[in-house]
């Protein structure tokens, strides 16, 4: 028994198929990379909430971010549909090695897909997607190591079935060998020296007229019979044990296959959430790889109705393109895309479009439906930003023409058929409206989408929802599309009928978008403010559209004018102007009044914007201005303060030389001279910016024995046998090898890096004596040499003049290196003002040329 449908699922399912929705979607397919996320596409289901809808955007526009980057795109290289190897080896099936191999490359590139989204910022909801991932490299490892590329298992798989393949090996040479020995001795009765396999058999191609001339038994034979191909009985008992060999061989192959099933089996659970997590983000770069080649742009859902909130906002799509004719026009050479726009203000529920056939009225209808679809599928829309309108709960439409000569069903009884269900869904399912959070008063009340059946027993909130709305009694959160609205009968009561018709859906469906032909529909908007007028534009010169829409304006249907600019007799065009002036004068005045009306308010706007707008840039010069201002001020600051840091060095290194020409006469003791030093130190530390130190980068993990890592050098996963020493060295074992490594060798499974030891600072050295000058030759030692390659001046001065006040005199060698140069220039000017320093030059050849200096402390 088939089940019967929601009305407003119904009605939804046929809206789809009238927008085109299955055609947008393998559009959207080119875009996916695997054939899990193409066989998604294609049945890509509309979300049943707004914030699963804001979900797929947000995964949207971080892809979009992330495929803008030059540092990094998703790749879904390796990735391959392997749900079904997954629920054969759940049923104890043994998988192929093609499929095995198949799960070894989707977890390698699941693995890569998280290390790219690991290594980028501002993707929270990428990176929470893959959070939990696990994609298992022990096993991804052990598939590689027993089946090659081809899919065959490999003899390191085995060492029984490396025993067997070597029997194989053996036993095919010596048939080999047999054979070429008979085909020497018998060439004039064999048909070609070659050697072939019929079934698991080797055979020899013999002539038929000679078969007697070797013995064996025949397999096969040519088309003509002219050739027999004949196992020579000398070779019958080797092939017996060929084919013995090789069932051994498919039943060791079988055992390891088997092995590696199981091991799929037991974490089938989480390589089938490795496949969901690969297709949800092959669907989201599909999306967004889309919505970069229609140059769309991404929506926000807003709150249209202001009985819904505090502050409703407009509808606004500006520059809005069809993307089914953007595809058309790209790849099938179509006409060029005339965008459109939509700002439709919040107290608005019927926009009525009007104007003349094949002007674009359905078109702008389908173009808006689909806009809405897309958005709450996670789609962006092709308009220029800011790309603003509501998430309905469902889109309704009637567009076409549905006759139908077996249910004897003409236009307008197709039209009214569907219409009827349309209203049907909407007295059935009065909703809520959103806020824009995607919450409300009722949550278990509004859950009806395209694809979402609202159980009835859910309905009993309508005389809760009939006391709090009061622009509609049960005002439900949908968009009605109706093209031609009361169409394919007697236009008077067609007329009669849709205006009915509009006013019952300005009180029952949060937006209608209706087009017509009637006169009589283009005054609804002067009688209630709830309605609003659109046209498309007609060239009357040229007698053709333009497919711009016009809000605000009613359109002319134009068949006079087309008519008089065609050649039709003049006393027919005036004949048919006489009748349906009297009629329609009453409507016209009324018309025209209220675009006067109009036409007042919106210049009215527009001065307060221009003057807005003025106010607006004035006040971004002053801030502009008063920002550069600051920027001056800081760096004035922040230069001046520099130069009195430097300057209260200067002081205290004179104090210092002062302090060791007293030592040098004997008057003072050398622990003098290391305190001012040490002050000198100091001030630098806390005065000069060049001084901080840089923040110390977060810890990385710790292994410990019995953890897992990988060592990426190695390509290996090892198993930690023993904590890190205080060097950061410790034991590891993969296989039956042991191995020491350094931690910055490995990485845990997951990708982090370890965790390096603090090296100890060593003791501060004691103060220095001063000893009595010896005559003692000058030796290179660690003590009288300096190693400040690295530093920078300011710093390698400080480390020179705490070097120079607790030296000997004599010699010291200080390594600055080759570098820029800049170092060594530095140096040497220190060196010169030094007043401890007799002379200094470059460093023998043996002790480092030119990237080293010798000075001499007096």
């Amino acid at each position: 028994m088939t089940p019967t449908l929601n009305p407003i699922d119904s009605i939804a399912a046929e809206t789809l198929d009238l927008l085109e929705w299955s055609r947008l979607c393998q559009h959207l397919a080119t875009f996916a990379a695997t054939k899990l996320g193409v066989t998604a596409i294609r049945r890509l289901r509309i979300p049943a909430t707004q914030a699963e809808s804001e979900t797929l955007l947000a995964q949207t526009r971080e892809v979009y971010d992330l495929e803008s980057r030059t540092s990094g795109s998703l790749s879904f290289d390796g990735i391959q549909d392997i749900g079904e190897a997954l629920e054969r080896a759940e049923l104890q099936g043994i998988l192929a090695g093609d499929e095995l191999l198949a799960i070894a490359t989707t977890l390698s590139g699941a693995r890569s897909l998280r290390r790219t989204i690991d290594n980028q910022q501002d993707l929270p909801v990428l990176q929470a997607l893959v959070s939990d991932l696990r994609t298992y490299p022990e096993l991804e490892q052990e598939i590689h190591r027993c089946i090659d590329e081809r899919g065959r298992v490999m003899d390191r798989a085995s060492a029984k079935l490396e025993g067997i393949r070597g029997e194989l090996r053996s036993v095919r040479d010596r048939i080999y060998q047999v054979l070429q020995n008979i085909v020497q001795r018998h060439s004039n009765a064999v048909q070609e020296a070659l050697i072939t396999q019929r079934g698991d058999r080797f055979v020899i191609p013999v002539k038929a007229t000679h078969k007697d001339a070797i013995p064996g038994i025949v397999h096969d034979a040519s088309s003509s019979g002219a050739t027999l191909y004949v196992e020579p009985n000398a070779v019958v008992n080797q092939g017996n044990q060929l084919r013995q060999l090789l069932r051994r061989e498919q039943t060791e192959e079988e055992i390891v296959r088997r092995a590696l099933t199981e091991q799929v089996a037991a974490v089938k659970p989480d390589l089938e959430h490795v496949l969901a997590i690969a297709t949800t983000l092959d669907l989201a770069a599909a999306r967004a790889r889309y919505s970069l080649w229609l140059g769309a742009n991404s929506p926000r859902f807003i709150q249209f109705d202001p009985s819904g909130g505090d502050r409703p906002e407009p509808i606004v799509l500006r520059q809005l393109r069809h993307p089914l004719l953007v595809w058309q026009q790209q790849h099938e050479q179509g006409f060029p895309v005339v965008p459109i726009d939509l700002v439709i203000q919040p107290h608005l529920r019927v926009t009525a479009i009007t104007g003349p056939n094949t002007g674009g009225k359905t078109v702008t209808l389908k173009t808006f439906g689909l806009a809405v679809l897309m958005a709450k599928a996670g789609l962006f829309v092709p308009a220029r930003e800011p790309v603003e309108l509501p998430w309905f709960e469902a889109v309704l439409a009637d567009i076409g023409d549905e006759q139908s000569l077996q249910q004897s069903l003409s236009t307008f009884s197709g039209h009214i058929r569907r219409i009827g269900r349309i209203l049907d869904a909407l007295d059935t399912n009065p909703t809520p409206l959103l806020d824009p959070s995607g919450s409300s008063d009722f949550p278990d009340s509004f859950i009806v989408s395209d694809d979402t059946t609202v159980p009835s027993s859910e309905l009993t909130q309508d005389s809760e929802l009939d006391s709090e709305s009061p622009t509609s009694p049960s005002l439900s959160n949908s968009l009605v599309l109706l093209d031609e609205v009361g169409a394919g009968t007697d236009p008077s009561e067609g007329s009669a009928l849709a205006i009915a018709l509009l006013q019952y859906l300005a009180d029952h469906a949060l937006l209608t978008v209706a087009t017509t032909h009637y006169g009589e529909l283009k005054a609804l908007k002067y009688q209630d403010e709830r309605f609003e007028n659109a046209s498309v534009e007609f060239d009357d010169v040229k007698l053709s559209p333009t497919y711009r829409l016009l809000w605000g304006i009613p359109g002319r249907s134009n068949a006079l004018a087309i008519a008089t600019r065609l050649g039709l007799k003049p006393e027919i065009i005036d004949s048919a102007r006489n009748k349906v002036g009297l009629e329609a004068s009453q409507d016209v005045n009324a018309v025209i009044a209220g675009l006067e009306a109009q036409r007042r308010q919106q210049e009215q706007k527009a001065q307060e914007a221009a003057k807005l707008l003025q106010q607006t840039e004035q006040l971004h010069r002053e801030l502009s201005r008063k920002a550069n201002s600051l920027q001056q001020r800081e760096r004035d600051l922040q230069q001046q303060q520099e130069q009195r840091v430097q300057e209260a060095i200067a002081e205290a290194r004179g104090e210092i030389a002062q302090v060791i020409r007293q030592l040098q006469r004997g008057n003072v003791t050398a622990q003098d001279a290391q305190q001012a030093t040490e002050s000198l130190n100091q001030i630098a530390e806390q005065r000069l910016p060049s001084r901080q130190q840089p923040a110390k980068p977060k810890p990385g993990f710790r292994p410990k024995v019995g953890d897992r890592v990988r060592i990426p050098r190695l390509g290996q996963t090892a198993e930690v046998l023993s904590n890190p020493d205080g060097d950061g060295d410790l034991r590891v074992r993969f296989g039956l090898m042991q191995m020491t490594v350094s931690l910055a060798d490995v990485e845990s499974l997951q990708g982090e890096k370890a965790e390096l030891p603090e090296k100890p600072k060593p003791a501060p050295a004691p103060t220095p004596r001063v000893e009595p000058k010896t005559d003692a030759p000058a030796v290179r030692t660690s003590r009288n040499t300096i190693d400040i390659r690295g530093s920078r001046v300011p710093d390698a001065e400080v480390t020179l003049e705490k070097a120079i006040a607790s030296a000997h005199p004599g010699p010291i060698w200080i390594i600055h290196g080759h570098g820029t140069g800049k170092l060594r220039q530095g140096v040497h000017e220190f060196l010169k003002r030094h007043p401890q320093i007799a002379r200094f030059e470059p460093a023998d050849k043996a002790d480092g040329g030119t990237g080293a200096t010798v000075a001499y402390v007096e």
